[in-house]
């Protein structure tokens, strides 16, 4: 998308942010384009999840408001003492690519928010449904000096602070998965996806995206999972701007407590917020399938797992958990 057909979208969507209707003409006068022009933006729009009502004769509006980022008002939410940047982009591929493809040295708790992704990713590889103003589409950077060796266990950590973040808003009885997934009436609200580059033993970068359903279409599609969104949780919904302030916040804290502590501090809570705590579960570890009842998390966070052959670890990687 060019820079300024990015530019045109976003002025036509603040235009149709007041719930009336507006002719193809009228908008395209006021932005200088032909209501041909109008058309195909509206289509594209469309494209990104946003649903917005055509009617002969009346024009165009959006379906429901948008609540749209706005970089100031979540930096009002932020601790005096976060100096990183906070940066609001419109329409991206990724915010986790962005954050790794930027050819300059960031500072720790660096942080990308995108109203809309083309290219989101969840775990494996999975695409991740990112439609437009639905939802906080975040990611942060962070470098650790100890390397590889000292995130065992990072995407655990985050979890907690996520459900800590969710708790500020008024959100509560919250649940995690192993190893990143969050959960509200045991269906997924938030996902999470670390990157990290670096040699063994020396600095690494981690990237760490944050997933979050706010309020998503219904016309959305192709979530190949039960899903809720926090339009489901609170009345009224929570301030996207308040949200993402206060979870970079919590982020920035975790990640800063981790990086002195490690996983210690988090374990206990996490243990609590357990979904599958003492539940039968099958881990899919590539093509192999294992039964057993789930015992929780050991010090380095990886799943426990009963079976008749005794306890058993299980670290991260391509493991994936399923209730029975």
């Amino acid at each position: 998308m060019s820079q300024s057909s990015e530019l045109v979208r976003g002025n036509l969507l603040s235009i149709l942010n007041d719930n009336t209707f507006h002719s193809g003409e009228t908008l395209g006068v006021t932005l200088g384009i032909s209501s041909a022009e109008i058309s195909n933006h509206i289509k594209v729009l469309t494209t990104l999840g946003l649903d917005i009502l055509s009617v002969r004769g009346k024009g165009y509006c959006l379906s429901q408001r948008l609540m749209l980022l706005n970089t100031q008002k979540i930096r009002e939410q932020l601790d005096s003492t976060h100096s990183a940047d906070v940066e609001v982009l419109n329409v991206i591929g990724s915010t986790n690519q962005y954050l790794k493809d930027k050819s300059i040295d960031v500072e720790n708790g660096h942080t990308c928010l995108a109203e809309a992704q083309t290219a989101g990713r969840g775990r494996h590889g999975r695409k991740w449904v990112s439609p437009y103003a639905a939802s906080l589409y975040l990611s942060m950077h962070w470098s650790f000096s100890g390397g590889y060796s000292v995130l065992g266990g990072l995407s655990l950590a985050i979890g907690v602070a996520i459900v800590d973040a969710l708790n500020q808003c008024g959100v509560q009885g919250i649940q995690l998965k192993w190893p990143n997934d969050i959960y509200a009436q045991g269906k997924k609200l938030a996902g999470v996806l670390i990157e990290v580059e670096g040699k063994i033993g020396c600095n690494c970068k981690a990237i760490i995206g944050v997933g979050l359903n706010v309020a998503l279409p219904k016309n959305v599609q192709i979530i190949d999972q039960p899903w809720i969104d926090l339009a489901q949780l609170t009345d009224p919904l929570i301030n996207r701007n308040f949200l993402a302030g206060t979870l970079i916040n919590e982020l920035a804290r975790s990640l800063t407590l981790f990086e002195r502590d490690g996983l210690k501090p988090f374990i206990s809570k996490w243990r609590a917020l357990d979904i599958y705590a003492n539940k039968a579960v099958k881990l899919i570890i590539g093509t192999q399938s294992i039964t057993g009842i789930n015992q929780g998390i050991d010090e380095n966070g990886a799943i426990l797992l009963e079976t008749e052959q005794g306890v058993k670890a299980y670290h991260g990687g391509e493991i994936s958990v399923r209730p029975i």
